[in-house]
């Protein structure tokens, strides 16, 4: 059986989701952040050397970068569901959001997330933190204009990789100008089976 390894206020959670709502049989075993340093504990080096959440093992596959896994996950488990045919347009349109969530959306984000603890001292370098972020959010609006989902007609993978980036941008109160990402993250918030996946691994709750 699958085992993701789950760590709490992190990108394992859209995983948790994506499992929720393919119906795949899973086992999660859960790790606690350390409530000073919000760092993730020393037992999560024994599932893969970098330490970092989330990880999954399926036999003897180990993957441990979020994109990775969705991908995977939806090869192996997903029946055709959850992404377009490949071939397609859409198809290439669905890989390069699943790229671009890490590639690109969250530097920006992150870099503000860590920028902000450095208070005064960072302060110069928030004009430009915001201008990308503003970059990078205005983009995903506007793809986001009169759709549901981010690639064709029901959710894909896309939407699960781009989740973290929607939940990140609510974590900063950066969603106000963005009607259409706070629209979409609103309703993929809605689901069953994101609704499941909180209830099993917990809300997020990162310290800005």
């Amino acid at each position: 059986m699958l085992t993701l390894h789950h760590l709490n206020d992190s990108r394992s959670q859209r995983i948790l989701w994506l499992l929720e709502e393919l119906g795949t049989p899973y086992e999660m075993k859960r790790y606690q952040r350390d409530a000073t340093t919000r760092l993730a504990p020393p037992e999560l080096k024994q599932v893969h050397p970098l330490g970092k959440s989330p990880v999954i093992i399926d036999g003897d596959i180990r993957i441990a970068e979020s994109g990775a896994i969705v991908d995977y996950i939806i090869r192996r488990y997903g029946k055709g569901a959850m992404m377009p045919a490949p071939g397609s347009a859409d198809h290439e349109a669905y890989h390069e959001w699943l790229h671009y969530s890490e590639g690109s959306a969250m530097l920006p984000l992150m870099l503000n997330l860590y920028v902000s603890r450095l208070k005064e001292a960072g302060a110069p370098l928030h004009p430009r933190i915001d201008s990308e972020i503003a970059n990078h959010l205005g983009y995903v609006d506007a793809a986001l204009q009169g759709r549901e989902f981010f690639v064709g007609p029901a959710l894909t993978g896309a939407d699960i990789q781009m989740s973290f980036v929607g939940e990140m941008a609510k974590v900063f109160d950066r969603l106000a100008p963005y009607p259409n990402l706070a629209g979409w993250l609103s309703r993929m918030h809605a689901r069953p089976a994101f609704q499941r996946s909180v209830g099993k691994g917990g809300a997020y709750r990162f310290a800005t």
